[in-house]
């Protein structure tokens, strides 16, 4: 069966054809490739084409697709019952784990996905606060929570939306936005500031130097929470997330992605003072009967468990290398770009001026070049995200010859858009 086949099955049970709207093509146009399997760096779709894989399900494959280690882990735990509803041994290992590896991080609540992890953390620094207002900035997605919608970076600007319908005024009447990398004044009405530590969905923006402890001194001057959303950085930029490598602390945290190693899973913590506000402990109620399934902590602790210092260097430089190779094949060919690169993580914009915010980075998607860059590159093999606004994701399965193959492409499609 073909993709396009595939694809108009889908659209007749699917709103759109998808169940998360990125997936669609629309921002890049054309039909959708149905992925039937994956192993390392690449993915195969229903057609039988192989692709070289930067989403890598968007970062939560650190190792790359169906790693060894983590599947026979998943099997393992699967023979022994997939959901209980009750306490098991392998939460409490991954509680453990991550908050031995975060800086300041004594206790954490486990969801089923970022986007609970961050409703769950905002809904904590209300209750832990007494305040309403949340801050966040423009062009930072923190997930499809009501609230947080407004100007919230790729999970609404691949579509061209600036938030969403069906989402009413009292929702987002205590929600402030305010620009990326610019401190803002808060008030004794604040909750907490909502960000992302590095800025992972309006493509790749690094916070400016001292960005990070502004937001952390402001908040202290009002005795507001500051909460990190790393369901993107957390576990992909080292060990301790961005906490550790930015040398700030917030109050709160927001995890996914690589904590479950490919599995559905989230998490948000904090200090032991914030946490006992969480029911049953305190007022502050969260729950979730397929919260820290045995599948899904199996899989993050298999994934985390192979994650060292040595392998935390390596994905660094092999995500510089793409970074630099990408910069110097495109403009070399003619085009103007920018590719940030954030230890693991890496950017591509089609601007000749270093992007700080979101409105830089819509001006960038607003060339219009990014969709005819990814179906070239897509023919050619090399699959990037289906929207200009997210990052790229290279994986500890990529290889030299991968990059070196991706760098080439790279050049001759540049060279071919710059021709015209």
């Amino acid at each position: 069966m073909t993709n396009h086949e595939l694809f108009d099955r889908a659209k007749a049970v699917l709103p759109g054809g998808v169940n998360s709207p990125v997936r669609a093509f629309l921002s890049v146009g054309g039909t959708p490739y149905f992925v039937e399997r994956a192993k390392g760096s690449r993915v195969w779709d229903a057609e039988g084409n192989e692709y070289l894989d930067y989403v890598q399900s968007y970062g939560a494959s650190i190792l790359g697709h169906a790693d060894p280690v983590a599947i026979d882990a998943v099997q393992r735990a699967a023979t022994d019952g997939t959901t209980f509803g009750a306490p098991t041994r392998s939460e409490v290992e991954l509680a453990e784990l991550v908050c031995s590896w975060v800086p300041g991080l004594e206790m954490v609540r486990m969801t089923s996905s970022g986007t609970e992890a961050a409703m769950s953390a905002i809904r904590l620094a209300r209750g832990a606060t007494g305040r309403n207002k949340v801050v966040k900035f423009a062009g930072c997605y923190h997930g499809h929570t009501d609230s947080l919608l407004a100007a919230g970076g790729s999970g609404v600007a691949n579509q061209g939306l600036v938030g969403s319908a069906g989402v009413p005024p009292a929702a987002v009447a205590d929600t402030v936005v305010v620009p990326y990398n610019v401190v803002p004044t808060l008030d004794d009405e604040t909750a907490v500031l909502a960000i992302e530590p590095v800025a992972a969905n309006m493509g790749l923006v690094e916070p400016e130097p001292g960005f990070l402890q502004a937001c952390r001194d402001e908040c202290d001057r009002v005795g507001a929470l500051l909460l990190f959303d790393e369901v993107i950085t957390g576990f992909r930029l080292g060990r301790g997330g961005a906490t550790a490598w930015s040398g700030v602390q917030p109050d709160v945290w927001a995890f996914g992605k690589v904590i479950g190693g490919g599995l559905p899973v989230g998490l948000f913590g904090g200090s032991r003072e914030v946490m006992a506000n969480v029911a049953p402990l305190g007022p502050v109620y969260q729950g979730g009967t397929l919260s820290g399934t045995p599948l899904a902590t199996a899989a993050g602790l298999a994934v985390l468990g192979q994650l060292d210092d040595d392998r935390y260097e390596a994905l660094t430089a092999t995500a510089a290398r793409l970074a630099a190779g990408l910069a110097d094949a495109m403009t070399s060919a003619g085009l103007a770009v920018q590719v940030p690169q954030v230890g693991p993580l890496v950017g591509l914009f089609f601007t000749d001026e270093p992007v700080r915010d979101y409105d830089d980075a819509k001006a960038a998607a607003d060339t219009g070049l990014y969709p005819s860059f990814f179906h070239a590159m897509l023919a050619e093999g090399i699959a990037f995200a289906p929207g200009p606004y997210e990052a790229i994701f290279p994986s500890l399965a990529h290889s030299d010859a991968d990059i070196d193959r991706t760098i080439e492409t790279a050049g001759r499609v540049a060279a071919s858009l710059a021709a015209g």
